[in-house]
């Protein structure tokens, strides 16, 4: 079972890495980061449909079932995500790119995996936090691409940023809260799998008081320049031309 299990992780983490390659070779004229990147957001897309599937198909519901013996699906689809986080996890450290922060947070995801795969339990919950880890992904992604493209600051910036913050907060810090109690107050899951749970809430908002400051400056900054284009209006209707300074 060791040996099956150690088999698919490292087969998810060669076929990662060789679309990192491949993704490098099509891309020869963008940096490292951008194939990094398009990396991410298949893994985020592949892994928001896979464990959806499990949560609100599959089953067990995670709310209710948390510490459940996990199922073939969810081990197949965990096995997947470790490689990943194995590879960005190495390659964040290689090219330096990442915080503390987010560094801690792929730590701890490939902790909780590995626990869920050796203990052969509370892969339904962790396959829930998969699901709300990686829901907001795609977004991030979007966001970056549009930010190297030179089209971020557009209408479609506006509404990737919107959607972003606000699946944030609604699902995981929301939703997220929901997972934790019902893990914390069910006798089934570990106490490490608990405390890996309020370790991985906790770095949910760190990334929340980032994004609340980020989305007040962006907010403001959008105010003042509605301000500024409604008292250009209204000089243009009083007086028939803009003042110039």
């Amino acid at each position: 079972m060791a040996l099956a299990l150690y088999l698919q992780v490292l087969c998810s983490l060669g076929g990662w890495l060789s679309l990192y390659i491949s993704f490098c070779h099509l891309n020869k004229h963008r940096s490292y980061e951008w194939s990094c990147r398009l990396v991410t957001f298949t893994h985020g897309v592949l892994s928001i449909g896979l464990s959806a599937y499990i949560g609100f198909i599959d089953g067990p519901w995670p709310f209710t079932y948390p510490g459940s013996p996990n199922t073939p699906l969810q081990v197949h689809v965990l096995c997947l995500t470790l490689g990943y986080f194995i590879f960005d996890l190495g390659w964040c450290i290689y090219f330096q790119s990442e915080g503390a922060l987010m560094l801690a947070h792929h730590t701890l995801s490939i902790l909780g995996i590995i626990m869920a795969l050796i203990l052969g339990e509370s892969g339904t919950e962790v396959n829930a936090v998969l699901f709300g880890s990686e829901i907001t992904n795609p977004l991030l992604q979007m966001r970056w691409f549009l930010r190297e493209t030179g089209h971020y600051h557009s209408f479609t910036g506006d509404v990737v940023d919107f959607l972003f913050v606000a699946l944030f907060m609604g699902v995981r810090i929301s939703l997220g809260a929901h997972l934790l109690f019902c893990e914390m107050v069910s006798p089934k899951p570990r106490w490490f799998m608990k405390a890996g749970g309020v370790a991985m809430y906790a770095v949910s908002w760190c990334f929340m008081f980032s994004i609340w400051r980020f989305a007040w400056r962006k907010s403001i900054k959008k105010y003042h320049g509605w301000r500024s284009r409604q008292n250009e209006e209204q000089q243009l209707k009083h007086n028939g031309h803009l003042k110039t300074h």
